[in-house]
């Protein structure tokens, strides 16, 4: 068991992303890829402990953790390196022999339910077996902790049984007992309850919990077994997992550190960022937006009074501060933006404006926000760019609506309602695109008018950074009128739009 440090108490963080996070549907790590993670999870995440691999499962894992042994064994961590191995005469021991591993995590039968229907077998005739096991282990020079699989039932229903294994248990050279809540069932009451029971039954063992998160309440669990005393916690990276996985690294090391003051851990806050991100490459399971810590968009405000609270006095920060995990706090861009979330992502960008060309940009960026556009940082200098080259308020050429239309083996064709100096028009043409086809019907008004209409003489497009199917396109037109030139820009995700945009203000400035 660790001792307090300093007057607070050290709990152990043991990280099984490569062994039971493997377990998630559909994750298969490399060799490679589990050394990396090993390597990142003890020396940058700093976490005390990760299991690695379960016992006896492939060719492929014996290799991964001979790979990691042989590292760990040059830094001096493989003690902190950990197997999941099975009650099964020599097998277990003789498969830990060839990785180069050490430490033992024996699962165990933790409910009379598992021992009477799995294994088929007397509570006398498991714990012969395990003693056997765990004397023969430790001769050879391994260090052997135990699993109670199924514990949380085995507690709610047979808990006669629970303390009859625990009870042999303790009378073994054993490190440490693991308590799972192997189909995530419990309640922050009864991880607490149940938890206390073990702890005080037995002072001098050194007591791991290991949550599930099948009701979402892992992290809730977590808090419970710390307030009744756990020793040792089982987290994965990004609660990776079967099911719905296990208590993530990220959430458990915040609540620690923000709710309990007089526990210790080692773990680094600005390293999680990383490893999360790492950890959903190699798994292919991408981590949502709202996940606490580690979500892309967790630490970003979207509320326009959000941002105008911080500019005033940081009325919306909490002890979940961006920068404790290597983050910053983002302003989002859309139609719930204020002056403020606009002031604060130009300022990122290095930009100051008017406070009248300020309420303009808000405004297109509200409508822009209103066609389910995503605006992001990046796209300001576009929306800036347009906002301050748009008509005039007062505007002679208004488009009142437009159809576009592009069909397989036919001519794309517009029809298009338009007013100039008070007078609708409505005409319909065909071109070889839709955009060609709206210039095309705008040509036909134009001679209606007998009104010389301008040459394109360039036209181009632009995406800002970031490459989304979403992402905003600036079409910037140069037009050839008399012996002048002239530019105008549209702004829209669509491109086709956009061109009509910096059309319609071409013909306002003719």
């Amino acid at each position: 068991m660790v001792k307090a440090q300093g007057g607070r108490r050290h709990i152990e963080i043991m990280d099984t992303t490569l062994r039971d996070g493997e377990q998630t549907s559909g994750v298969s790590f490399s060799a490679s890829e589990k050394l990396t993670m090993a390597q990142l999870l003890l020396e940058e995440v700093k976490v005390d402990r990760i299991e690695v691999a379960s016992a006896r499962v492939s060719e492929g894992e014996l290799n991964a953790v001979k790979k990691i042994t042989s590292w760990a064994s040059q830094k001096g961590y493989l003690d902190k390196i950990e197997v999941l191995t099975f009650v099964d005469g020599d097998a277990s021991i003789d498969w830990m022999e060839q990785a180069g591993a050490k430490v033992m995590n024996l699962l165990t039968k933790g409910s009379l339910n598992h021992l009477t229907h799995q294994l088929k077998k007397t509570p006398e005739q498991h714990f012969s077996e395990i003693e056997i096991l765990v004397n023969k282990a430790v001769a050879k020079g391994f260090s052997v902790n135990v699993y109670l699989e199924d514990w949380s039932n085995g507690m709610r229903h047979s808990k006669e049984y629970v303390y009859q294994h625990l009870d042999n248990l303790i009378k073994l050279p054993i490190k440490r007992i693991l308590l799972p809540d192997t189909l995530g069932i419990l309640t922050p009451m009864e991880s607490y309850s149940f938890v206390k029971d073990i702890v005080d039954r037995y002072p001098d063992k050194h007591i791991d919990f290991h949550a599930h998160n099948d009701y979402d309440l892992s992290v809730a669990n977590v808090m419970g077994s710390l307030r009744a005393g756990t020793h040792g916690l089982h987290v994965t990276v990004n609660g990776l997992g079967e099911r719905a996985g296990n208590a993530p690294l990220a959430s458990t090391v915040a609540v620690i550190r923000d709710f309990f003051p007089d526990i210790q851990i080692k773990v680094d806050d600005k390293s999680l960022y990383k490893i999360s991100g790492l950890v959903e490459g190699f798994s292919g399971m991408r981590i949502p937006a709202n996940q606490p810590i580690v979500g892309d968009s967790v630490f970003t405000q979207t509320a326009g009074i959000h941002a105008d609270g911080d500019k005033k006095n940081n009325l919306y920060v909490s002890d979940l501060e961006p920068a404790r995990f290597g983050r910053k706090t983002l302003y989002a861009l859309g139609k719930s933006s204020g002056k403020a979330n606009i002031e604060k992502n130009l300022q990122m960008l290095g930009i100051s404006l008017p406070d009248e060309d300020l309420k303009k940009v808000t405004k297109r960026i509200i409508e822009l926000g209103d066609k389910k556009e995503a605006v992001t940082r990046e796209d300001l200098p576009f929306i800036i760019a347009d906002v301050l080259d748009r008509d005039p308020e007062e505007k002679k050429v208004e488009l009142i609506n437009y159809v576009l239309t592009h069909s397989r083996n036919l001519r794309p064709s517009a029809t298009l309602q338009i007013k100039i100096d008070c007078e609708v028009y409505e005409e319909n043409a065909q071109g070889d695109g839709q955009y060609d086809a709206f210039m095309n019907a705008l040509k036909k008004i134009f001679k209606q008018k007998k009104m010389d209409f301008p040459v394109l003489a360039d036209y181009a497009v632009r995406i800002p950074p970031g490459g989304n199917t979403n992402a905003l396109c600036e079409t910037i037109i140069t037009w050839k009128v008399g012996k002048k030139e002239m530019k105008t820009r549209g702004l829209d995700s669509d491109q086709t739009v956009s061109a009509i945009e910096a059309t319609v203000k071409m013909m306002n400035l003719i």
